[in-house]
């Protein structure tokens, strides 16, 4: 028989046998409030269909539903053919069900091997101690985890072994792969497990101080940065004509004319938006919290944004996914993503292509119109006033007159 679901559109038909048919209904109306397609709903819903009768014919019930028994349903449906995102789809099925507690939750696996109690030990170090974001402490682990797997292998995690030489030696090997950024924050990391080992007794020298340091000098390169000019043709390449070119628009707005960090922008909530007082909060580094004024441009492509493009969902995140399931971005790194591509649309290829970009042009752009370095450092909210000496050295004019002669130039 054919069946009305979500938003009433006839999505599928199937016989009501099995004991999942009772909550079919409801999933395919979840499916709905999520964003997809009535079309995918359909297709989700003729499959869990099939899982329905399958578990009738085994005269299982609802309760005995779990990841063996799909994979065993999947395996039997693979001579008919498998469609890319059943598992995926069975998954979903199950989260559901294990919400409205019609199927027992997976028993919590407590890995007690002495690679993951000394990786805990130092997560909570890390999150008490140093009080550092999830993010950051989720780095730290998978820095450390790789350097006692490399050191140990399958062997027990004997910490208190643990020398200098192991250290060089993961750096080097590491080092010959990955950006020297990358191998910077390694040994940031690698350091400061050196000090949480030292701290808890388990080493009793203080190899952290030893731990080599990459040349990477602060003030060794310019800013990149785009020009004015292309700053705006950056943003008029934004196909504003689609839901997505409308959402990007207004993202690159906030990095281009207020600097925020990438990770400051999937942060913001509907929660920080005062349209009142013409302000937002942004949730900088260290869970630091800051007013901003949202200039007229910004705050009428917001506007836009939330009143007839953001689709309606259950997350306070003010930028989301435009495809289904409706939810924020994962990290900083979808940001990043919408800077390359408006950098491909208007045939742009600077050397840098991350969010940070749009953030160095404002602070250099802002430098060559006749702003302080103190200024610019209230608009990026530096903590400390080095941070924004980087920029200095791209005022050419400024440097000119406080350079020496060259010796033996003209007399």
């Amino acid at each position: 028989m054919t069946e009305r679901y979500g938003n009433g559109a006839t999505t599928t038909q199937y016989s009501r046998v099995g004991p999942l048919y009772p909550h079919l209904d409801e999933f395919a109306a979840h499916l709905t409030r999520e964003g997809y397609a009535q079309e995918t709903v359909q297709c989700k819903l003729q499959l869990l269909n099939q899982l329905s009768c399958w578990l009738k014919r085994r005269k299982l019930k609802t309760s005995d539903l779990g990841e063996q028994c799909v994979h065993l349903f999947l395996t039997s449906r693979r001579r008919s053919g498998t469609r890319r995102g059943d598992a995926a789809t069975c998954r979903q099925l199950l989260e559901f069900l294990r919400e409205l507690g019609c199927t027992p939750s997976l028993p919590k696996q407590i890995d007690t091997t002495s690679l993951e109690c000394i990786q805990s030990d130092f997560a909570r170090f890390l999150r008490a101690e140093r009080g550092l974001k999830s993010v950051t402490i989720a780095a730290y682990l998978r820095t450390v985890r790789c350097f006692l797997r490399q050191r140990f292998g399958q062997d027990e995690c004997r910490a208190e072994a643990l020398c200098l030489q192991d250290i060089n030696r993961f750096i080097l090997d590491s080092a010959r792969h990955v950006h020297h950024r990358y191998v910077q924050s390694m040994i940031t990391a690698l350091r400061s497990f050196m000090r949480f080992l030292q701290q808890r007794g388990t080493i009793t020298t203080d190899i952290a101080a030893g731990v080599p340091t990459v040349a990477c000098w602060r003030l060794s390169h310019l800013p990149k940065a785009l020009a004015p000019a292309q700053v705006e043709r950056l943003l008029s390449c934004c196909d504003r004509n689609t839901l997505t070119g409308q959402r990007d628009y207004a993202i690159l707005l906030l990095l281009a004319r207020l600097g925020l960090r990438a990770g400051e922008v999937v942060a913001m909530t509907l929660d920080d938006l005062d349209w009142d007082a013409g302000e937002f909060i942004v949730r900088g580094k260290g869970d630091r919290q800051e007013r901003l004024p949202l200039p007229h441009d910004v705050g009428a492509a917001l506007a836009h944004y939330l009143r007839h493009v953001r689709p309606v969902c259950s997350t306070r995140r003010v930028f989301i996914r435009m495809k289904a399931p409706h939810s924020g971005f994962a990290g900083a790194a979808a940001i990043c993503d919408v800077v390359r591509r408006a950098l491909r649309r208007a045939e742009l290829d600077p050397e840098f292509k991350g969010a940070h970009l749009l953030r160095h042009s404002l602070a250099t752009n802002m430098l060559r119109r006749g702003a302080s370095l103190e200024q610019i450092g209230q608009i990026l909210r530096h903590c400390q006033t080095n941070t924004t000496q980087i920029y200095a050295r791209v005022d050419i004019e400024a440097l000119r007159g406080i350079a020496l002669p060259w010796p033996g130039g003209a007399s």
